[in-house]
């Protein structure tokens, strides 16, 4: 196997700070290789895999770096180069992550029991938790730091269905998940115990929980063909021509389409409803939401954002102070969860977006991009209601439509991840078909009992070699 080098030194970043928990190639919700696969950091040494050590970040160095091995002189061009670019990126970055899967999160708050005005309040406190952790860190450290809300883990929400406990014990689920992450962040042995959970059985539970969500397009043909099936057609032709912005187009399609067919339909749209606003729910726990929420959400979050989020921002030479970003997006879920905010974390397709040189030519001014993105994001927050209210009188089926249709690729992924060990193939299709069967026993979901028999299934066949 071998090594990664080093990333190049960051300006702002303290060593003490720069521990990173290494990942994985990915995208937003990438699957996590087993030749990638990390233990989490120990002091300021941060492993991949069993044989990649890299050291931390220490002081900044003179020269800006545009690609591994080429360097540009203070005095050059590219050194001087405006903020144009890295602004745009960084709209585009949060356009991208904001259409691209905020149908999902709708879904999956809905699923645990959130009312529209609380999945509204959701989607905003999302936004805005992220946005504010994205600027501070960027700014902090000086390198774009991406974050997102967790879309496998909104996708678990939607498989889950309703809580024992209701809405306000789903809210307490959350809040535990930003606590996990914290710790995470700050002790060792949690994160070791993460790590050691094996990829196939984390991608193979991640797989079942998006079926029913990636099959709902397929029923929404049914009933609401006159627009499901353009907004299919469009994101097949842009799949084809320009990948990145299918599911935007899909989006707009879908908009519009809606649109027409509420118009036609004569159906009213409650202005109300379509201001900005904050509904707080008081956190409850109990140990079914714990098992069958906190847990996999938990999981998800780190086994298919976090880590792989970490990969991306290496392959592009920056290394994540791991530390201050568990803690701060720790923190931002456990703020944002009485609003109805489910989870935040490192963002990985996004995250390329605004760590590419595309954003920059000098990556040392990359975190304009980042902090771009924050910004845009607040804004974005302004229409969460907005969204949620006209979406509530689009025809039956087109949220999901969209959301199916994004989820689409993680699938696939999670889906190759979860069969790709020939060895370990029948522990990961156990696990997949139990949770995306959908069926909980005492009260706790399939998601966590889909983990538990994948674990013992994988054990037992391990001792017929």
């Amino acid at each position: 196997m071998s090594k990664i080098p080093a990333a190049r030194d960051e300006p702002g970043t303290d060593a003490a700070e720069s521990s990173e928990a290494p990942g994985s190639s990915g995208g937003e919700s990438a699957p996590v290789p087993e030749s990638a696969r990390p233990g989490p950091p120990s002091g300021d040494v941060a492993r991949t895999g069993s044989d990649m050590a890299v050291t931390a970040v220490g002081a900044p160095t003179s020269p800006a770096v545009t690609e591994p091995g080429i360097e540009v002189s203070a005095d050059s061009p590219v050194a001087d180069s405006g903020i144009a670019q890295p602004i745009g990126a960084g709209v585009v970055t949060a356009l991208v992550g904001f259409t691209s899967s905020f149908a999902v999160v709708l879904s999956g708050l809905s699923a645990v029991g959130a009312t529209h005005a609380q999945a509204a309040s959701g989607l905003l406190a999302l936004c805005v938790t992220q946005a504010v952790g994205m600027i501070l860190l960027s700014y902090r450290y000086r390198m774009p730091i991406t974050l997102a809300w967790s879309t496998p883990g909104a996708a678990l929400l939607a498989s889950t269905g309703a809580v024992s406990g209701g809405w306000a014990a789903a809210v307490g689920a959350f809040a535990l998940t930003g606590v996990l992450v914290v710790i995470t962040g700050l002790w060792q042995r949690l994160g070791n115990l993460v790590a050691a959970i094996p990829v196939e059985i984390a991608q193979a539970m991640l797989a079942g929980v998006l079926i029913p969500l990636c099959l709902a397009p397929v029923a929404a043909v049914h009933t609401s063909p006159g627009v499901v099936v353009p907004v299919i057609v469009v994101w097949l032709v842009l799949q084809r021509f320009a990948k990145r912005w299918a599911v935007i187009a899909a989006f707009v399609t879908a908009v519009i389409g809606a649109g027409i067919s509420i118009v036609a339909q004569h159906r009213s749209l409650d202005l109300s409803a379509m201001a900005p606003s904050v509904e707080l729910t008081l956190p409850q726990w109990n140990w079914q939401a714990m098992l069958g929420v906190a847990i996999p959400l938990y999981i998800v979050t780190m086994a298919s954002q976090n880590i792989p989020g970490t990969a991306v921002m290496r392959s592009f030479d920056y290394r994540v102070p791991w530390r201050a970003a568990m803690t701060v997006t720790g923190i931002g879920t456990v703020l944002g969860a009485p609003a109805g905010g489910h989870a935040i974390n490192l963002a990985a397709i996004s995250a390329a977006l605004s760590a590419a040189p595309a954003a920059h030519p000098d990556p040392k001014r990359r975190w304009i991009a980042a902090v771009t993105a924050g910004c845009a994001y607040l804004l974005l927050a302004l229409g969460s209601a907005a969204l949620v209210t006209f979406i509530a009188a689009a025809p039956e089926g087109t949220l999901e439509t969209v959301a199916g249709l994004a989820l689409l690729a993680t699938l696939a992924a999670a889906l190759a991840g979860a069969l790709r060990p020939e060895r370990h193939r029948e522990a990961g299709v156990v696990t997949f078909l139990i949770a995306a069967s959908g069926v909980g026993f005492l009260g706790v979901g399939a998601a966590f009992w889909a983990l538990i028999a994948g674990l013992v299934v994988r054990r037992v066949l391990d001792y017929r070699d």
